[in-house]
């Protein structure tokens, strides 16, 4: 039927429904991916603020396809990020994005639905192996010509869920374990990333920036970031979005640039808690090349919306901890905490305040990331290919002093500083360290105060609990709570025991189905 067939098509079919001619044009018109005029549907499309679930009845309705859906986010790209306030988050963008988007556009026709994440772009940050025609550098410019050997395992299962990896994002130079003083977001290689809410005065967090300013402004939906000690957690709070830290254990570190055996990790990134689970669902499984794996075996294959209930803080225990993970925060953000924490007891939790983690004040050592950082690196570096110019610690450092006028703005303190340790992990130092942390952490910590109070989750301002989270490899989520005067967005973390992810996900997806706080960014 031609477009100026339209007035005989209502004629026809009017006498047939009970709708208006404008519902009998639209729906005639979106079989067709057309309008009226003839043009395609999909500007119709709100690309801005567009939940997975958006994605998935645009895909379903046939007013949008993975193909268009990457082209609108490459545009916003590089309207916005590579232009206009320029806010630098996306390093390099796969050049088979559009081609891969093609494919799963035709699969779903042909096949049907891999899973929710079914050509769902994703973003990735740059310490994430992908074995295409992507570098992985973690910001650093020794590393601009690295290709990667094969992707990183969780890589892997996200390409087998069917989301299409659209592209790298910048980030804190080595996961801000470079030197002492460098800015959240600043990489040799990528420049400095900025806060789309304020570009000129706020930070965008780390070292996980790029990840997070991506989500926030919607140059992708969902996006991965890692994290070591707050790499999750301070960005996508800093930026308004929800950020979820999983248990160590829960996703595979193989093919991603570490700085912690004990504590990295990846986690998953969104605008809202729905998408984070849905993104994190294709993200686990068991890899016999990251033994810790083996400790999620009852939890893969877990549908994590399933958790997913507006209802979610109904008689659940939630506790807060303001001696010392307060002391932090000025008198504005308590007034932002104290409004949320009667939102939560409101809608049916009960909050038990204060509660005190005493062992808190005792933890805050770099210690076991200094020497863990030497052997974990040097064994990373040391498969890398031959064109690449580093191949441990050592040429690093040698490689940052030989060019120190681009690769040392802001020095490498920590680079030499893990130097200097064996490699081997056997000093008395790291050993004593290491079980002190632990000891802090989980069963003097937050192991001992959960049970004690017999809580479903702990409450923290901001990020202010990531590191004592971080030493118990246990898992955190945060979520939008509000804006400061200065613009800065400001979140709630709610943390808890060792694979408490669905509970976690429960409660942050309803607290943000409450308040509804996250406003987008005005670019």
């Amino acid at each position: 039927m031609a477009i100026k067939e339209y007035s005989l098509f209502i004629k026809i079919h009017k006498y047939k429904y009970l709708y208006n001619e404008k519902y009998i044009f639209v729906q005639y018109f979106i079989s067709k991916n057309i309008d009226k005029e003839g043009v395609r549907l999909t500007q119709y499309f709100k690309v801005e603020e567009a939940s997975i679930t958006d994605i998935t009845q645009g895909f379903e309705k046939n007013i949008l396809s993975s193909k268009e859906l990457v082209l609108m986010y490459l545009e916003r790209i590089a309207q916005y990020d590579q232009k206009g306030p320029k806010l630098n988050s996306v390093l390099e963008i796969n050049p088979d994005a559009i081609h891969i988007a093609e494919a799963m556009d035709y699969e779903r026709k042909t096949k049907g639905l891999r899973s929710q994440l079914h050509g769902i772009p994703v973003l990735l940050k740059d310490n994430i192996d992908t074995e295409d025609k992507m570098h992985t550098s973690a910001g650093s410019l020794a590393l601009k010509d690295s290709y990667a050997n094969e992707d990183a395992f969780l890589v892997k299962q996200l390409r087998k869920a069917g989301a299409i990896i659209l592209g790298k994002t910048n980030m804190t130079e080595w996961a801000n374990f470079m030197t002492e003083g460098m800015p959240a977001g600043y990489s040799s290689r990528g420049g400095q990333v900025l806060n789309p809410y304020d570009p000129k005065n706020l930070t965008p967090g780390g070292s996980s920036s790029g990840s997070g300013v991506a989500v926030s402004s919607n140059f992708v939906t969902v996006a991965v970031g890692t994290e070591t000690s707050g790499s999750v957690i301070s960005p996508s709070t800093e930026n308004s979005i929800v950020g979820l830290k999983p248990t160590i254990g829960l996703i595979s570190r193989s093919g991603i640039i570490p700085i912690s055996n004990s504590q990295d990790t990846a986690g998953p990134m969104g605008k809202t808690v729905e998408d984070v689970a849905i993104l994190l669902n294709g993200m686990t499984g068991i890899d016999v090349k990251d033994p810790i794996t083996q400790t999620s075996k009852d939890y893969v294959g877990i549908d994590y919306t399933t958790f997913l209930n507006r209802k979610g803080l109904d008689n659940v225990r939630i506790g807060v901890p303001r001696n010392y993970f307060f002391d932090s925060i000025t008198t504005e953000e308590v007034k932002v905490i104290e409004k949320q924490l009667d939102a939560i007891e409101q809608a049916g939790a009960t909050i038990i305040d204060p509660i005190e983690i005493s062992s808190a004040k005792d933890i805050h050592s770099k210690i076991v990331m200094l020497y863990e950082f030497k052997p974990t690196l040097n064994a990373y570096l040391s498969k890398l290919k031959e064109n690449v110019p580093i191949h441990s610690l050592e040429e690093l450092i040698n490689y940052n002093n030989r060019y120190a006028e681009i690769m040392l703005k802001y020095g490498q303190t920590d680079l030499i500083a893990s130097e200097k340790t064996s490699g081997t992990l056997t000093e008395l130092e790291y050993i004593q360290s290491r079980t002190k942390d632990l000891q802090l952490s989980t069963t003097e910590g937050i192991d001992k105060v959960m049970n004690k109070h017999k809580l479903d989750a702990l409450i923290f301002p901001s990020y202010t609990g990531v590191e004592i989270i971080a030493k118990a490899g246990y898992p955190s989520i945060t979520v939008p709570a509000g804006y400061l005067e200065n613009k800065q967005p400001f979140g709630i973390t709610f943390a808890g025991q060792a694979y408490s992810e669905g509970k976690l996900l429960q409660i942050a997806y309803a607290y943000e189905q409450l308040t509804q706080i996250r406003k987008a960014p005005q670019l």
